[in-house]
């Protein structure tokens, strides 16, 4: 029997990218709820601009928003009304907005609302903040994955310079640390481990170390 797979953790821990990983390696289905609410964030920006926006904007922009993820030659793509943003989503002026928007108690319910029809059916590994807390609590694996800030900052560094962007790494540190603190402290389903979940840090593993570690936890 296919179990379901709840990974918590800060951001630049590496959780979708093992999440995917272990999903293809088990032929588990992964739901990436970051994207979920990066999505929320590009159609916020889209709608209102760099940050001419309130709370209650943030709500009616997600209120009919439809979010769609599908398999394409083995990589997930995700759509926004019919719109591919799989690229769109991962630009440093999404990621500047993401946890504000995360933060919204109107948009967490609806995505935690699709996450859960979507995990339904079981065989399914989903990463997060508050997964294990919120979304799956009865998951049967339950993981807390994290990595130091230096060591998020210099793979998130590293992607963002692959796909052309220029960035300062002290400023990624900087933004990971702040990002951090929103998400532990805001009153809206809070970045925790919760008591059952296992503690795996990555700081001084490499991918197929981590994924191997997964894998073992899950079997």
């Amino acid at each position: 029997m296919k179990k379901v797979i709840a990974i918590d953790g800060p951001a630049g821990a590496g959780k979708s990218t093992l999440a995917k990983r272990v999903a293809q390696r088990l032929g588990y289905i992964y739901i990436d709820t970051g994207a979920m609410y990066r999505s929320v964030a590009w159609k916020v920006l889209q709608t209102f601009g760099s940050d001419n926006f309130t709370d209650e904007d943030i709500a009616a922009a997600a209120y009919n928003l439809t979010v769609a993820l599908t398999y394409e030659n083995g990589s997930q793509r995700i759509a926004v009304d019919g719109v591919d943003v799989s690229e769109a989503i991962r630009t440093p002026a999404v990621t500047s907005v993401v946890s504000r928007v995360a933060a919204i108690g109107q948009v967490r319910e609806k995505m935690v609302d699709l996450q859960k029809k979507m995990a339904a059916d079981g065989g399914v590994i989903m990463d997060g903040r508050d997964i294990a807390s919120k979304v799956l609590p009865n998951a049967d694996v339950k993981i807390f994955l994290t990595a130091s800030i230096e060591e998020r900052a210099n793979r998130r560094y590293k992607e963002l310079r692959e796909k052309g962007f220029a960035v300062d790494l002290t400023k990624l540190q900087e933004e990971i640390a702040a990002r951090d603190k929103a998400d532990s402290e805001r009153e809206e389903s809070p970045l925790v481990q919760v008591p059952e979940a296992i503690l795996l840090d990555t700081t001084n593993m490499n991918l197929n170390e981590a994924e191997a570690a997964i894998v073992k936890l899950v079997e």
